[in-house]
């Protein structure tokens, strides 16, 4: 599954070079008609109808953390730690887990093991956290830690869930290699 994602990721941003494809657009809450083509490191203001230099203040945290996850999601790592760094509630763990999350895929797995953990002091039962928590153990090589987090969503969830299954396939997948 691992291999798939990273196909797929590598996949979606070379097709990324050829289409407009919008950063994010300030304070839509997701809303793509409001969004615009942004250089790299830029986001849309909506105000202003322009891209802008991102600004502490300049964003509310639910924009903010959908362009941090938006950028994260499109393989723009340090770019989207730019952005979920500039909200205000350093404590919302859908921040920290795309902090987490974005530090991992650049490589600093032991700072995104951090930012995991403290969103999960605040929400153990965000299992989205769980799940990336898992990856990162696997990637470490800790597979007790990954089966840990698998058997905390099960508890939560059942083995019905999203988070469940994708752990899961990871796990076996790591266990063949």
């Amino acid at each position: 599954m691992h291999k798939r994602m990273l196909i797929q990721a590598a996949t979606a941003l070379v097709a990324l070079q050829f289409l407009a494809v919008p950063a994010f657009a300030a304070g839509s809450g997701g809303d793509t008609n409001t969004t615009t083509q942004c250089k790299k490191g830029m986001v849309w203001d909506k105000q202003k109808k322009k891209c802008v230099a991102p600004q502490e203040g300049m964003l509310d945290d639910d924009s903010i953390y959908y362009a941090g996850h938006d950028l994260a999601m499109a393989g723009r790592y340090d770019e989207a730690i730019a952005v979920l760094s500039l909200a205000a509630n350093k404590q919302d763990p859908r921040i920290l887990n795309y902090l987490g999350y974005s530090h991992r895929h650049s490589g600093r797995v032991t700072v995104g093991l951090g930012y995991y953990e403290e969103a999960l002091r605040i929400d153990p039962n965000y299992t989205l956290v769980r799940e990336y928590l898992g990856e990162a153990h696997l990637q470490i090589g800790d597979l007790a830690g990954a089966q840990q987090q698998l058997m905390e969503i099960e508890k939560r969830t059942g083995k019905g869930s999203r988070e469940y299954g994708m752990l899961a396939e990871q796990i076996d997948h790591f266990m063949r290699s």
